[in-house]
């Protein structure tokens, strides 16, 4: 993970910190991993993630910016509970890179349109790298490329859990943007990203309701500091490599 200071227009100023560490996996490193890596069985054997560490270190930041939030954010508050209280931003889906002239939204591509070549595939690199690109002017617009993301983060959303529902709405929950998302300490669930208007909006709070009647007030309050703090602060970049 890398932590960084950005201006209220998305100008990145300084890398304040990074946080690296080793978690022993449940089974050997495969050997196409190792070849893209360099990590090891043995370099891995007996290490172990602080909790305690990366709580801290995730701790002042008001925004989580990672590649691919879809993977990253599942697998973060899995483990950490504190990412369930940030904001997240996804670099490589909340910014129309085609749209901008890269040829896609691939960190190999992002990061041969801005001038830079990358051939490592560890997590703090990946990090440093996709750095560079966020802190990169895209030419249409002249701001930096963390400013259009930060523009989408800034935008309220909410998620949805519509826990116990009947299987047979499953079609009909689909339909509306649902998922079927399986998490420890909660039972199966189905999960929106984004609450929308209208006629079918309010169907999926009532099938929600449970859920958000315990946690609207305190989530509120949590959103609204979390995006008054978004105008300009700190936010760290993060990657994990599963071995």
């Amino acid at each position: 993970m890398v932590k960084f200071d950005y201006t209220a227009e998305g100008r990145i100023v300084s890398v304040r910190d990074t946080f690296a560490a080793f978690n022993e996996p449940s089974a050997p490193i495969p050997p196409e991993i190792t070849a893209i890596t360099g990590i090891t069985d043995e370099m891995v054997a007996g290490q172990r993630i602080d909790d305690a560490a990366v709580s801290a270190f995730v701790d002042d930041a008001v925004i989580t910016i990672a590649y691919n939030s879809g993977f990253e954010r599942k697998f973060a508050e899995r483990y950490w509970p504190i990412f369930e209280q940030k904001a997240w931003g996804c670099s490589a889906t909340e910014i129309d890179w085609r749209k901008h002239g890269f040829a896609g939204a691939q960190l190999g591509y992002l990061l041969t349109g801005v001038g830079f070549f990358h051939q490592a595939h560890r997590a703090v690199d990946d990090c440093h790298a996709l750095l560079e690109v966020l802190a990169f002017e895209l030419p249409d617009t002249g701001a930096p490329a963390l400013a259009l993301l930060l523009e989408k983060a800034r935008k309220p959303t909410m998620r949805i859990w519509a826990e116990q529902s009947p299987f047979e709405l499953k079609d009909s929950l689909k339909r509306r943007g649902y998922r079927l998302e399986r998490r420890q300490r909660r039972s199966t669930q189905v999960v929106v990203h984004r609450c929308r208007r209208g006629r079918a909006g309010r169907r999926d709070l009532v099938l929600a309701k449970r859920d958000l009647h315990a946690r609207r007030r305190a989530r509120r309050a949590a959103a609204d500091r979390l995006h008054a703090l978004l105008g300009e602060g700190l936010a760290w970049l993060s990657a994990f490599a599963l071995a």
